[in-house]
């Protein structure tokens, strides 16, 4: 079983409190393995997905379900 990455940029300015919480939450959707924000760009998250349970597309609807404007950078 392989892994794969993706790159989200997040269009919102999140305060530490929201950018963790939405990582944290990422991190626990089914097929998602982890979601790590950059400290230092704080707009970009890079997400560990498995590719057999969940589309990178899905992960983007999940980070616009919760409200927050995003989109795949690189695509």
């Amino acid at each position: 079983m392989g892994y794969s990455d993706i790159l989200i940029h997040i269009d919102e300015e999140l305060d530490d409190d929201s950018i963790h919480d939405l990582a944290r939450e990422l991190g626990n959707c089914d097929g998602v393995l982890s979601a790590c924000v950059s400290e230092t760009r704080r707009h970009l998250m890079l997400v560990q997905f498995d590719p057999d349970d969940v589309r990178p597309s899905d992960v983007v609807r999940q980070v616009r379900a919760r409200g927050f404007g995003a989109e795949m950078v690189g695509l």
